[in-house]
């Protein structure tokens, strides 16, 4: 099983936290450093900065949202990012919910699938170079219709580094990890429980190629004592499930539900919406943590790896970034 990293928290101006970050981890053999995009930092800048500080490590955006750039825009992104890193870049690709894509983007949030798969298109096209790009779909048009009339069809003048660059989905409901399976190189999944991907995502791990990449964010905290490293899971948990999303349409708190823990997740929502935050965060469940995390002692952790390992996630993302926690993963799984 390959490893991977978060930047996590940016640290001072500068740059310096996450240089050293992405060093420590390239030096123990981890295979890609993961940068998030919603809606503070961009997912390209940081992974520049890192790339131009580092020779092997993988950069991975998790997640660039699609609804803040044109598949033209993000191929132009990637194409420079995987030029100038020699090859390195493995692009994280996602829909996002309606608060951000709406509220922040100002692009219309409906049909998401259909969407994804004319932006997955046409950017493949983009970066494939062998012909001038047109494209008639519903969500996007190359030239476009309605205007002046006077664009025509373009052709990427760059020459990439590779003419096929990996294309990652993050997503959690099973129509869209499926989706994920037939157009895309790899999943990246948002609390996913290795016991449970059969049953939830049975479609897609019916169509899923051989060479087809999980790679999942795995939240970590090594602490002796298991209630107090339960309790920051909880909280990231309990933010998602209760507060990112509206009331009526909230897919963290979907997909939890669809785990077998709908009551816990109307329960969370209703107390964050309420504002008792620290009760929606000691409502989510023991049972739930430690199907999507790793806490507690590292004797602990160890052995509840193996459920991990048994799993088809071909790279787990450590989440947390001390040097302490990086070893000890190099250690057991590299």
């Amino acid at each position: 099983m390959k490893l991977g990293v978060g930047i996590g928290p940016m640290g001072p101006p500068g740059g310096e936290r996450i240089i050293k970050l992405a060093q420590a981890a390239e030096n123990l053999g981890y295979d890609t450093i993961w940068c998030p995009e919603i809606y503070g930092m961009d997912c390209f800048s940081p992974l520049a900065w890192i790339g131009a500080h580092t020779s092997k490590i993988n950069l991975g955006t998790s997640i660039m949202q699609i609804s803040a750039r044109t598949p033209a825009s993000a191929a132009m992104h990637a194409v420079a990012m995987d030029y100038l890193s020699n090859g390195r870049l493995m692009l994280g690709i996602g829909v996002s919910g309606p608060q951000v894509v709406e509220g922040w983007y100002g692009q219309p949030y409906p049909k998401p699938l259909a969407r994804t798969r004319e932006w997955v298109q046409i950017f493949r096209q983009i970066v494939a170079r062998e012909a001038p790009v047109a494209f008639d779909g519903e969500h996007y048009q190359l030239p476009l219709q309605g205007g002046t009339g006077l664009g025509k069809p373009l052709k990427l003048m760059q020459h990439p580094v590779r003419d096929h660059i990996p294309l990652y989905l993050g997503a959690e409901g099973p129509k869209n990890v499926a989706l994920s399976a037939e157009i895309c190189d790899g999943w990246i999944p948002m609390f996913l429980s290795p016991y449970r991907m059969f049953d939830q995502y049975a479609d897609a791990m019916r169509i899923k190629s051989a060479d087809f990449e999980i790679a999942a964010a795995v939240p970590v905290v090594i602490d002796d004592d298991v209630d107090k490293a339960r309790a920051q899971i909880k909280q990231n948990v309990g933010f998602y499930v209760g507060g990112m999303g509206a009331k009526t349409f909230n897919v963290h708190k979907d997909h939890v539900g669809r785990m077998g823990y709908a009551d816990a997740a109307q329960e969370i929502q209703d107390l964050f919406m309420s504002g008792q935050r620290e009760q929606a965060f000691a409502a989510v469940p023991d049972e739930l943590v430690d199907e999507i995390a790793l806490c507690g002692p590292k004797e602990r952790i160890r052995e509840r790896l193996q459920g991990w390992k048994d799993s088809p996630v071909t790279q787990l993302n450590v989440g947390a970034a001390d040097a302490d926690t990086l070893r000890f993963f190099a250690e057991e799984l590299l």
